[in-house]
């Protein structure tokens, strides 16, 4: 487990960056918090750390926005606020995260919980106040671990 404060939206993207540049593809990331907490900002700064220049949206109308970054691999961002059921969005996830050229992020993924492996990280992004956040990073397999030690160094 990892606990890292941050305290403007430039903080969170800066700390999205150092996730990204360590980023090897067959990741899956699951950030967890409230509507408003920073869940897009985080990952428009995991982009940039892929060297993703495109504009980075929150996929809530479209549940789903593929990206593509440097060496080969992209990244897959999944919103599910909007879904009361997996439905279909679990078999295409189910193949997405076999993909070891992917990079995963899940936001809202309690709705495919059961899809989900247990070899992920997940962020929950706590509201302090206006400006800063408590995030903290659980692991629980051999590929988030490596992972969190890569972010931690």
């Amino acid at each position: 487990m990892m606990i890292q404060e941050v305290n403007s939206e430039d903080e969170m993207k800066a700390f999205g960056k150092a996730i990204g540049k360590v980023l090897a593809g067959g990741e899956i990331i699951e950030l967890i918090g409230d509507v408003g907490s920073g869940k897009t900002t985080l990952v428009k700064g995991i982009a940039s750390g892929l060297d993703i220049s495109e504009y980075i949206q929150s996929p809530s109308f479209t549940i789903n926005r593929v990206y593509d970054g440097r060496d080969g691999i992209k990244l897959s961002h999944y919103d599910f606020y909007r879904l009361d059921k997996a439905g279909i969005m679990a078999n295409e996830l189910s193949e997405v995260i076999e993909d070891k050229n992917i990079v995963v992020i899940i936001e809202w993924g309690a709705i495919i919980e059961g899809v989900l492996p247990t070899d992920r990280v997940s962020i929950n992004i706590e509201t302090i106040d206006e400006n800063s956040r408590q995030l903290t990073i659980n692991t629980d397999g051999v590929t988030s671990d490596l992972l969190l030690g890569k972010i931690k160094s």
